[in-house]
Protein backbone atom coordinates (compact mmCIF):
# COMPACT_ATOMS: atom_id res chain seq x y z
CA UNK A 1 0.00 0.00 0.00
CA UNK A 2 1.21 3.25 -1.16
CA UNK A 3 1.40 5.97 1.52
CA UNK A 4 -0.15 9.00 1.07
CA UNK A 5 1.03 12.48 2.14
CA UNK A 6 -1.50 12.45 5.51
CA UNK A 7 -0.03 8.87 6.28
CA UNK A 8 3.42 10.48 6.78
CA UNK A 9 2.15 13.35 8.46
CA UNK A 10 0.02 11.02 10.83
CA UNK A 11 3.04 8.21 11.26
CA UNK A 12 6.11 9.51 10.21
CA UNK A 13 5.80 13.36 12.17
CA UNK A 14 3.47 12.71 14.86
CA UNK A 15 5.30 10.29 16.87
CA UNK A 16 8.65 12.04 17.13
CA UNK A 17 5.74 15.30 18.04
CA UNK A 18 4.33 13.17 20.80
CA UNK A 19 7.47 12.02 22.01
CA UNK A 20 8.92 15.49 22.71
CA UNK A 21 5.96 16.71 24.28
CA UNK A 22 5.97 13.56 27.13
CA UNK A 23 9.41 14.12 27.35
CA UNK A 24 9.46 17.79 27.34
CA UNK A 25 6.65 18.00 29.42
CA UNK A 26 7.65 15.75 31.99
CA UNK A 27 10.73 17.33 33.15
CA UNK A 28 8.80 20.78 32.78
CA UNK A 29 6.35 19.11 35.81
CA UNK A 30 8.75 17.70 37.57
CA UNK A 31 10.93 21.11 37.85
CA UNK A 32 8.01 23.42 38.12
CA UNK A 33 4.92 21.60 39.49
CA UNK A 34 6.72 19.24 42.01
CA UNK A 35 3.87 19.50 44.79
CA UNK A 36 1.65 19.18 42.28
CA UNK A 37 3.18 15.50 41.11
CA UNK A 38 0.43 13.47 42.64
CA UNK A 39 -2.75 11.26 42.33
CA UNK A 40 -4.74 14.29 44.45
CA UNK A 41 -6.47 11.22 45.98
CA UNK A 42 -9.88 11.30 47.16
CA UNK A 43 -10.40 8.89 49.35
CA UNK A 44 -11.05 10.83 52.11
CA UNK A 45 -14.44 11.43 50.52
CA UNK A 46 -14.83 7.80 49.55
CA UNK A 47 -13.63 4.39 50.16
CA UNK A 48 -15.86 2.15 49.61
CA UNK A 49 -15.63 1.53 45.58
CA UNK A 50 -12.53 3.12 45.55
CA UNK A 51 -11.46 -0.12 47.53
CA UNK A 52 -12.83 -2.35 44.85
CA UNK A 53 -12.69 -0.56 41.49
CA UNK A 54 -8.57 0.85 42.11
CA UNK A 55 -7.49 -2.80 42.12
CA UNK A 56 -9.47 -3.97 39.32
CA UNK A 57 -8.39 -1.06 37.31
CA UNK A 58 -4.54 -0.76 38.41
CA UNK A 59 -4.01 -4.85 37.93
CA UNK A 60 -5.98 -4.95 34.25
CA UNK A 61 -3.97 -1.74 32.91
CA UNK A 62 -0.56 -2.90 34.32
CA UNK A 63 -1.44 -6.70 32.05
CA UNK A 64 -2.45 -4.27 29.34
CA UNK A 65 1.20 -2.37 29.48
CA UNK A 66 2.95 -5.78 29.76
CA UNK A 67 0.72 -7.12 26.57
CA UNK A 68 1.27 -4.28 24.00
CA UNK A 69 5.26 -4.34 25.33
CA UNK A 70 5.13 -8.15 24.32
CA UNK A 71 3.47 -7.42 21.32
CA UNK A 72 5.00 -4.76 19.98
CA UNK A 73 8.55 -4.95 20.79
CA UNK A 74 9.25 -8.63 20.32
CA UNK A 75 8.72 -9.87 16.71
CA UNK A 76 6.96 -12.60 15.49
CA UNK A 77 10.01 -14.51 14.44
CA UNK A 78 11.34 -14.45 18.09
CA UNK A 79 8.16 -16.52 19.20
CA UNK A 80 8.01 -18.90 15.91
CA UNK A 81 11.84 -19.70 16.97
CA UNK A 82 10.68 -20.64 20.75
CA UNK A 83 7.96 -22.92 18.81
CA UNK A 84 5.22 -21.11 19.73
CA UNK A 85 3.05 -21.29 16.76
CA UNK A 86 0.84 -17.96 15.62
CA UNK A 87 -2.83 -19.68 16.30
CA UNK A 88 -1.76 -20.35 20.20
CA UNK A 89 0.21 -16.80 20.12
CA UNK A 90 -3.13 -15.48 19.11
CA UNK A 91 -5.68 -17.53 21.09
CA UNK A 92 -2.96 -16.62 24.29
CA UNK A 93 -3.24 -12.54 23.49
CA UNK A 94 -6.65 -12.62 22.78
CA UNK A 95 -7.70 -14.36 25.77
CA UNK A 96 -5.30 -12.31 27.95
CA UNK A 97 -6.02 -9.30 26.10
CA UNK A 98 -10.12 -9.41 27.00
CA UNK A 99 -9.66 -10.17 30.45
CA UNK A 100 -7.61 -7.33 30.70
CA UNK A 101 -9.26 -4.82 29.07
CA UNK A 102 -12.51 -5.83 30.70
CA UNK A 103 -11.27 -5.45 33.77
CA UNK A 104 -9.43 -2.45 32.61
CA UNK A 105 -13.13 -0.98 31.50
CA UNK A 106 -14.80 -1.78 34.60
CA UNK A 107 -12.45 -0.50 37.11
CA UNK A 108 -12.35 3.43 34.97
CA UNK A 109 -15.82 2.51 34.66
CA UNK A 110 -16.66 2.59 38.23
CA UNK A 111 -14.12 5.19 39.01
CA UNK A 112 -16.12 7.43 36.97
CA UNK A 113 -19.30 6.31 38.81
CA UNK A 114 -17.58 7.60 41.89
CA UNK A 115 -16.14 10.69 40.86
CA UNK A 116 -19.77 11.51 39.68
CA UNK A 117 -22.25 10.33 42.20
CA UNK A 118 -19.79 11.49 45.04
CA UNK A 119 -20.37 15.16 45.72
CA UNK A 120 -17.26 15.91 47.15
CA UNK A 121 -15.17 13.71 44.99
CA UNK A 122 -16.96 15.30 41.75
CA UNK A 123 -16.42 18.55 43.30
CA UNK A 124 -12.85 18.30 43.79
CA UNK A 125 -12.94 16.94 39.15
CA UNK A 126 -10.70 19.18 37.68
CA UNK A 127 -11.36 20.07 33.52
CA UNK A 128 -8.13 19.04 33.17
CA UNK A 129 -9.37 15.16 34.95
CA UNK A 130 -12.56 15.19 32.61
CA UNK A 131 -9.93 15.24 29.82
CA UNK A 132 -7.96 12.69 31.04
CA UNK A 133 -10.85 10.02 32.01
CA UNK A 134 -12.43 10.59 28.18
CA UNK A 135 -9.35 9.92 26.30
CA UNK A 136 -8.18 7.40 28.85
CA UNK A 137 -11.50 5.53 28.29
CA UNK A 138 -11.09 6.17 24.67
CA UNK A 139 -7.93 4.18 24.44
CA UNK A 140 -9.31 1.43 26.31
CA UNK A 141 -12.44 1.20 24.51
CA UNK A 142 -11.09 1.07 21.02
CA UNK A 143 -8.58 -1.13 22.58
CA UNK A 144 -10.86 -3.68 23.51
CA UNK A 145 -13.25 -3.08 20.19
CA UNK A 146 -10.40 -3.96 18.49
CA UNK A 147 -9.77 -7.03 19.97
CA UNK A 148 -13.10 -8.04 20.39
CA UNK A 149 -13.16 -7.50 16.30
CA UNK A 150 -9.71 -9.92 16.18
CA UNK A 151 -11.59 -12.63 18.16
CA UNK A 152 -14.61 -12.40 15.97
CA UNK A 153 -13.02 -12.67 12.70
CA UNK A 154 -10.67 -15.56 13.89
CA UNK A 155 -13.85 -17.22 14.87
CA UNK A 156 -15.66 -16.53 11.41
CA UNK A 157 -12.74 -17.33 9.34
CA UNK A 158 -12.09 -14.30 8.18
CA UNK A 159 -9.03 -12.49 7.36
CA UNK A 160 -7.64 -9.38 8.83
CA UNK A 161 -4.30 -7.98 9.06
CA UNK A 162 -1.84 -9.50 11.42
CA UNK A 163 -1.05 -6.24 13.98
CA UNK A 164 2.88 -7.76 13.91
CA UNK A 165 3.00 -6.65 10.42
CA UNK A 166 2.15 -3.42 10.65
CA UNK A 167 1.47 -1.73 13.69
CA UNK A 168 4.44 -3.55 15.52
CA UNK A 169 6.71 -2.86 12.87
CA UNK A 170 5.89 0.74 12.27
CA UNK A 171 6.54 0.88 16.44
CA UNK A 172 10.00 -0.56 16.31
CA UNK A 173 11.15 1.92 13.62
CA UNK A 174 10.35 4.73 15.31
CA UNK A 175 12.99 3.92 18.05
CA UNK A 176 15.62 3.33 15.09
CA UNK A 177 14.52 6.91 13.70
CA UNK A 178 13.43 5.38 10.46
CA UNK A 179 9.78 5.22 10.60
CA UNK A 180 8.25 2.67 8.29
CA UNK A 181 4.63 4.66 7.21
CA UNK A 182 3.81 1.92 4.73
CA UNK A 183 3.45 -0.74 7.32
CA UNK A 184 1.32 1.80 9.28
CA UNK A 185 -0.48 2.30 6.28
CA UNK A 186 -1.29 -0.91 5.60
CA UNK A 187 -2.81 -1.60 9.03
CA UNK A 188 -7.15 -1.94 9.58
CA UNK A 189 -8.95 1.46 10.88
CA UNK A 190 -9.79 -0.21 13.91
CA UNK A 191 -5.60 -0.21 14.48
CA UNK A 192 -5.30 3.10 13.24
CA UNK A 193 -8.07 4.71 15.47
CA UNK A 194 -6.49 3.22 18.28
CA UNK A 195 -3.01 4.29 17.75
CA UNK A 196 -3.67 8.11 17.83
CA UNK A 197 -6.03 8.00 20.63
CA UNK A 198 -2.70 6.38 22.71
CA UNK A 199 -1.16 9.23 21.45
CA UNK A 200 -3.22 11.52 21.80
CA UNK A 201 -3.04 9.96 25.65
CA UNK A 202 0.72 10.10 26.20
CA UNK A 203 0.59 13.96 25.10
CA UNK A 204 -1.70 14.56 27.77
CA UNK A 205 0.67 12.26 30.26
CA UNK A 206 2.63 14.89 31.42
CA UNK A 207 -0.45 17.39 32.28
CA UNK A 208 -2.44 14.97 34.33
CA UNK A 209 -2.47 13.04 37.19
CA UNK A 210 -1.31 9.95 35.11
CA UNK A 211 1.87 11.45 35.27
CA UNK A 212 2.27 9.51 39.14
CA UNK A 213 3.09 6.22 37.18
CA UNK A 214 6.89 7.47 37.05
CA UNK A 215 7.06 7.76 40.88
CA UNK A 216 5.81 3.93 41.12
CA UNK A 217 6.83 3.38 44.77
CA UNK A 218 9.22 0.46 43.20
CA UNK A 219 11.52 1.14 46.92
CA UNK A 220 9.02 -0.12 49.09
CA UNK A 221 9.75 -3.67 47.61
CA UNK A 222 13.08 -3.19 49.28
CA UNK A 223 13.01 -1.04 51.72
CA UNK A 224 13.87 -1.79 55.68
CA UNK A 225 11.26 -2.54 58.02
CA UNK A 226 9.95 0.31 60.21
CA UNK A 227 10.75 -0.09 64.08
CA UNK A 228 8.17 1.78 66.40
CA UNK A 229 9.45 2.62 69.34
CA UNK A 230 7.64 4.04 72.30
CA UNK A 231 9.15 6.72 74.28
CA UNK A 232 7.08 5.64 77.49
CA UNK A 233 8.78 4.08 80.47
CA UNK A 234 8.68 0.26 80.17
CA UNK A 235 6.45 -0.85 83.12
CA UNK A 236 8.53 -2.88 86.13
CA UNK A 237 9.28 -6.45 85.77
CA UNK A 238 7.33 -6.74 89.02
CA UNK A 239 3.66 -5.67 87.57
CA UNK A 240 4.65 -6.79 84.20
CA UNK A 241 7.01 -9.26 83.27
CA UNK A 242 8.70 -8.64 79.75
CA UNK A 243 8.19 -11.56 77.51
CA UNK A 244 10.20 -12.72 74.54
CA UNK A 245 10.13 -13.89 71.29
CA UNK A 246 6.76 -14.88 69.69
CA UNK A 247 4.96 -15.22 73.19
Amino acid sequence: MNPTPLDYLLWGALPYVVIAVLAGGTVWRYRYDRFGWTTRSSQLYESRLLRIASPVFHFGILVVVVGHAIGLLIPASWTSATGMSEGAYHIMALSLGLIAGVATLGGIALLIWRRRTTGPVFSATTRNDKTMYLVLTAAIVSGLAVTLLSAYTGLTGGHEVDYRQTVSVWFRSIWVLQPDVAAMAAATTGFKIHVLVGLGLFTLFPFTRLVHAFSAPIGYLFRPYVVYRSREPRPSPVTRPIRRGWG
